[in-house]
């Protein structure tokens, strides 16, 4: 059997079913088995593959950190958080933008999902925004665009995915990563959305009554206390990621249900279905990917890539800059989960050749792969904040390109600049 036809087969066959919009894990395990069949390898290889993809128990913590984000999506807590914020810079020109900042970056913290971001801090703030006489295209992009810092910030599951992806990078170095790396991007939107909220005479925001700042504090604390449950207990040592996050789901479960009291104990149930499906949909793609990351190394095509990437630049600079160009062109077609599992495999030999550390690339790869949520036509983040916003998608990709711009100079900073990702990992974890 021919290498050079297989590689054809599992490279068509995979682009194919993308542009026939089959769903992604489909298209992942079909393209794998036809390959497999053409090579006459046992069809079992892939169940087994699959299987073993998701023997993981580091995977459990996934589970667990959707089912907790679920859970505070559903109860209140981003409301919570948009008051916190406001109480520190909703007085600024432009505040309510500001506010949405900070508060897709708060809740991003909990959550660590931009569509779930987006979704909830969104449907507040952007017709918070559009009452006060924000334009409904700004108000979008500025959600939007916040709603990125989710999967940077810690405990984002993308970042789970690509530990696992990867061959096991340390989970807790990068969630020590993408600490600071959130932190420019949140400071540089903020520049963008201050910039252009005085350009359009935007107004400041109303004042906070004086005797609601106790509560709005209380419960700002109450809320973030997940994120500290998350993050304290994985990097002091004291729990691993799976941990933390069943610790998490306890916390938001008694907060939502037994003390804020915004929803019925009865929405729990919805709220696991959601979850379920949400997870059989990772885990199968994850299974899948793994299937699909066997057979690229059994055509050996990641040495392939890197042998034609260093013929093209032996510098690790401008291998980088292609890799990032690469990323930000395949993130319009494809989603984020399936980029981290796919090209994780195929890529990470290529810069660690180069000396470049695998948590550092790990980041370059999610904020290339977050960026690419805010493009279409697979634009995920994008299209639902359109839909909250009632607003075209044409009109709000031209109010992103500002705060595209931006991300893409973040992107840039943080990808020569690895002392940003890699000085806090470099400080807990031995």
């Amino acid at each position: 059997m021919s290498t050079t036809v297989a590689i054809l087969i599992l490279v068509v066959s995979f682009v194919v079913m993308l542009l026939l919009r089959f769903p992604i894990s489909l298209t992942i395990a079909g393209s794998t088995l036809l390959t497999i069949w053409y090579l006459d390898l046992p069809l079992i290889v892939v169940g087994q593959r699959m299987i073993q993809g998701i023997n993981s128990f580091t995977l459990l913590a996934i589970p667990f950190f959707i089912l907790a984000g679920q859970i505070m999506s559903e109860g209140g807590m981003a409301l919570r958080i948009i008051n916190l914020a406001q109480l520190f810079v909703g007085r600024i020109r432009g505040g309510l933008a500001l506010v949405n900042n900070v508060a897709c970056m708060l809740f991003g913290n909990l959550s660590g999902s931009a569509v779930a971001d987006v979704s909830s801090v969104g449907s507040v703030m952007i017709p918070a925004m559009k009452k006060k006489g924000y334009d409904a295209d700004y108000s979008v992009a500025v959600t939007a665009s916040s709603s990125i810092q989710g999967v940077v910030m810690p405990p984002s599951h993308n970042m789970i995915l690509y530990a696992i992806a990867a061959g096991g990078v340390s989970i807790s170095s990068m969630f020590l990563a993408g600490i600071v790396p959130c932190l420019l991007l949140l400071v540089s939107l903020m520049i963008t959305s201050y910039i252009i909220a005085r350009k359009r005479g935007y107004q400041k925001g109303d004042p906070i009554d004086r005797k609601m700042v106790p509560k709005i504090l209380l419960d700002g604390f109450m809320s973030m206390l997940t994120a500290v449950i998350i993050l304290g207990g994985i990097f002091s040592g004291l729990f691993t990621a799976t941990e933390s996050g069943a610790l998490a789901c306890l916390y938001a479960f008694i907060l939502t249900f037994f003390v804020y009291r915004d929803i019925p104990l009865s929405r729990i149930v919805t709220i696991l279905k959601r979850t379920f499906r949400t997870v059989a949909m990772v885990m199968f793609l994850i299974a899948a990917s793994d299937a699909f990351g066997w057979i690229l190394a059994y055509l050996q095509i990641p040495s392939m890539l890197t042998d034609l990437l260093l013929t093209a630049s032996e510098n690790k600079f401008v291998v980088l800059l292609i890799i990032n160009v690469l990323l930000l062109l395949l993130g319009a077609p494809m989603d984020m989960a399936p980029m981290i599992l796919i090209l994780t495999p195929i890529l990470l030999p290529v810069v660690t050749s180069l000396g470049v550390d695998p948590v550092h690339f790990g980041i370059i790869m999610i904020l290339n792969c977050g960026i690419g949520l805010l493009t279409p036509p697979v634009g995920s983040v994008l299209f639902v904040g359109c839909a909250i916003g009632k607003v075209s998608i044409e009109k709000v990709t031209k109010a992103l390109l500002p705060f595209f711009l931006v991300m893409i100079l973040d992107l840039l900073i943080l990808t020569y600049v690895p002392s940003i990702s890699l000085w806090l990992p470099g400080l807990f974890v031995q």
